[in-house]
């Protein structure tokens, strides 16, 4: 299989009939199709059918006509939350790896569609507004590279990473940011205009604050001076986000781009639902998960999670909470910890 991103030679055009672009028209519906399921919509209440994404399905037949394999990219994956309340460490745990798997299962289902098969992008983004968010870029790195461990580890094969040192090298970070931010960023007021007059970007603005707000830590200030602060780096982060989602669709201008927001039908980002959550906006780098006894898994805040589970350690690392039936372990919430070496897969 190709590298992600790299140019492909059509070696099974003589078994896809994409030359046909009616067929690659009707493959790409059918593909879309598999990926609706899974959408993390901001217009949840819309009965979507393939019909409504114009800009995907004119994407994906290209691929399909031209044989190749289809390519996505996924900003996303940046770092843990600095809030321990929220999640169990600085690392990968449970959560990116049942993402991941989940990622790449979907690419396998596409392959059984298109011979050529499909693949993923991690564009990881934590170096992009790591100063933003008050995570050290030590901690990026050591999360983006556990990250591609994890892939190799798992035996991911249809997913790739891809961040800031994929394109700048080893310059300092606050250099790399200040380049990207000055080649791309839209300006605050192009985005203040935005948030007024534009639903999605109030609801981004809005969802980003509040993420920022509760993962603030030892803040010497008062609940309004936060939230102040808070409001003035949510427009700074959605100026890097805007202008790493720019510099991607610059290195990769073919690929269909994923998103881990909620998007409405008919933009040019489908939004995808990576696990189970309650909340929309909840990843799995601002949450932990739960192994419920009905065997699926659900993201929670940790400190919610415990008091519903028990610490479950995978090569030593905290990795998830094992969900305990009422009955069993009534009042039971202290969260005992147990080192399993397999982890139960019920519900991968």
């Amino acid at each position: 299989m190709p590298p992600v991103g790299a140019a492909t030679t059509p070696a099974h055009a003589a078994t896809t009939p994409a030359s046909d672009r009616t067929t690659a028209e009707r493959l790409a519906a059918r593909i879309l199709g598999l990926l609706l399921p899974h959408r993390r919509a901001s217009d949840p209440e819309f009965d979507v059918r393939p019909e409504h994404f114009p800009l995907q399905l004119a994407q994906l037949a290209d691929f399909i006509a031209a044989g190749e394999p289809i390519v996505f990219t996924l900003p996303g994956f940046p770092c843990k939350s600095p809030n321990p309340a929220k999640v169990l460490g600085h690392l990968p745990d449970e959560g990116e790896r049942l993402s991941l798997t989940f990622l790449d299962r979907l690419c396998a289902e596409i392959g059984h569609l298109h011979e050529p098969g499909a693949q993923i992008l991690i564009c990881s983004d934590g170096h992009i507004f790591g100063d933003l968010i008050n995570v050290p870029d030590d901690h990026i790195d050591a999360y983006s590279d556990e990250l591609t461990a994890m892939i190799a580890r798992e035996g991911l094969g249809h997913l790739a990473t891809f961040d800031l040192r994929a394109v700048l090298g080893d310059l300092p970070y606050d250099e790399k940011r200040a380049r990207v931010h000055q080649q791309y960023a839209p300006t605050v007021e192009e985005l203040r205009e935005q948030v007024l007059t534009e639903e999605e970007t109030l609801r981004l603005y809005r969802g980003i604050t509040r993420f920022l707000t509760e993962d603030t830590v030892d803040f010497p200030g008062t609940r309004s001076a936060l939230q102040r602060e808070c409001r003035r780096r949510a427009y700074g982060v959605i100026q890097r986000s805007r202008a790493w989602g720019e510099l991607i669709a610059e290195q990769h201008p073919r690929a269909v781009r994923l998103s881990i927001h909620p998007q409405p039908a008919g933009v040019s980002k489908f939004g995808i639902r990576l696990l189970e959550a309650a909340d929309v906006w909840t990843t799995p780098w601002h949450s932990s998960v739960l192994h419920r006894p009905d065997g699926n898994w659900e993201l929670l805040r940790s400190e919610e999670a415990q008091q519903r589970g028990r610490l479950v350690l995978r090569d030593g690392r905290p990795s998830h909470y094992e969900g305990h039936y009422e009955s069993r372990y009534e009042g039971h919430t202290d969260g005992h910890t147990e080192d399993h070496t397999e982890i139960p897969t019920e519900g991968r």
